[in-house]
């Protein structure tokens, strides 16, 4: 028995919802644990792309149990729309097969509201959030003034928990950010035709999950986001709402930590980065431009174009610490096919000063420029390679840098878009 978490190793859109579609294989059940659908999910099987935002990527595989924990924040127009999506693919045969936890924190119409509203006064001080109502939605779980899964499904309960908090949300909307109010009774009949749609897949994802352990399951553990956007230990306040580093796969399903066994960081062959902040290895120039459009950089929720730079193994290791990977996992290793040389960022200098570690203080980080290494590149089209050892000379030679520089073995390396063009070096469930 093993049970893995799959996490972002820097800003998030590595590529781990293929690498979870991967292991899924050999776990019993996928859940995942924070986050709402400001992530999405791209897979390929065979030439059918398919994008989730918060059901796990588990569940294009038939016989998986795949799970909601508590730490995620819902939205339930996106769920159904998701399910429905799924069914028409073929996929989500047996509704027993997903299971929402009662604690789950629900998305409302004034979260989305505030959010957007939020983003439009902020001018060039806005923090570049999806508008989904994600941050929102975890203020008021902070705040003791959330709707959760299973007050949802309480006729009674909802409404006198949303008669209490409504007022207030409308009179911020009105008197703070002149947005209009939002009507009691519309959101009443909206959400009260959501709850009769999904009160089949509540469930308890601590004790369904804790079971498994019991019973000897494999479970895997499904991140949204990336390492350096955690809340407590991201890039402050350029960050998202929940713990995306590991340790959240604890708090937001209720599986203690002794019950982890390994943990893998996704990150691809260069660095990405969506919205605000600082992102000391961003190109732009043209070396930039080429690796958006060879990666087809755009983001799968927003449709917005990625920040791309260089592979940041300072900014990379800050993630290992924080999350205790074992392994790690590079996707889109393809993209760097036709470059002559390939820079890895080792080091920041700042005002004159060598730093090796990654700084809290967001107003040194802004102004920390790479040190790079250079390495030789491939040169040629790696995407039919089925093994490590079918890796031309050049491309090993990185993979074993990356591991050097990071001090995190290499475990799986993704070479196209397919579920097929990936190498498993290490499988973290054996």
């Amino acid at each position: 028995m093993a049970n893995v978490v799959i996490v972002g190793a820097q800003w998030g859109d590595e590529g781990k919802g293929k690498v979870v579609d991967i292991y899924t294989e050999y776990a019993g059940e996928v859940v995942r644990y924070q986050g709402g659908n400001n992530a999405g999910h791209t897979l390929v099987v065979g030439d059918e792309k398919t994008i989730l935002h918060l059901i796990t990527s588990g569940i294009l595989h038939e016989g998986k149990r795949c799970v909601i924990g508590n730490g995620v924040v819902l939205d339930p127009g996106v769920f159904l729309q998701e399910i429905e999506n799924l069914k028409k693919k073929g996929y989500l045969k047996d509704d027993s097969q997903l299971v929402v936890d009662g604690n789950v924190h629900i998305i409302m119409p004034y979260h989305k509201a505030i959010d957007i509203a939020r983003e439009k006064s902020s001018g060039d001080r806005k923090i570049g959030t999806t508008g989904r109502g994600i941050g929102p939605t975890y203020e008021d779980k902070v705040g003791r003034r959330g709707i959760r899964f299973i007050d949802l499904l309480n006729p009674q309960g909802f409404a006198r928990k949303l008669g209490e908090v409504l007022p207030e949300k409308n009179f911020y909307l009105e008197k703070f950010l002149g947005e209009p109010p939002l009507s009691e009774e519309a959101i009443l009949e909206e959400y009260g035709a959501y709850a009769q749609s999904l009160k089949q897949y509540l469930g308890c994802a601590s004790r369904l999950l804790n079971e498994s352990v019991d019973a000897g399951r494999n479970i895997l553990f499904e991140g949204a986001q990336g390492s350096l956007l955690d809340i407590d230990h991201g890039t402050y306040p350029y960050v998202t709402s929940s713990s995306t580093i590991a340790g959240g796969a604890c708090t937001g399903t209720g599986v203690g930590p002794r019950h982890i066994d390994q943990v893998i960081g996704i990150s691809k062959a260069y660095v990405t980065r969506v919205g605000e902040g600082p992102f000391p290895t961003e190109l732009h120039d043209e070396m930039g431009e080429r690796l958006r459009k060879a990666g087809n950089e755009f983001g799968s929720t927003t449709g917005r174009p990625r920040r791309t730079g260089w592979f940041d193994a300072v900014a990379l290791r800050e993630g290992v610490r924080t999350s205790g990977m074992s392994g790690l996992a590079i996707t889109k290793m393809d993209v760097l096919n036709e470059l002559e040389t390939i820079k890895i960022c080792t080091a920041y200098s700042y005002r004159g000063e060598m730093l090796d570690y990654f700084p809290q203080d967001f107003e040194v980080l802004r102004e920390c420029n790479p040190v790079y290494e250079e390495v030789e590149g491939w040169k040629c089209d790696i995407c039919g390679a089925t093994s490590y050892d079918e890796l031309p000379v050049q491309a090993r030679n990185y993979l074993k840098k990356l591991e050097e520089v990071t001090g995190c073995p290499v475990v799986l390396v993704s070479v196209g878009p397919r579920r097929d063009q990936t190498i498993q070096i290490v499988n973290p469930f054996a």
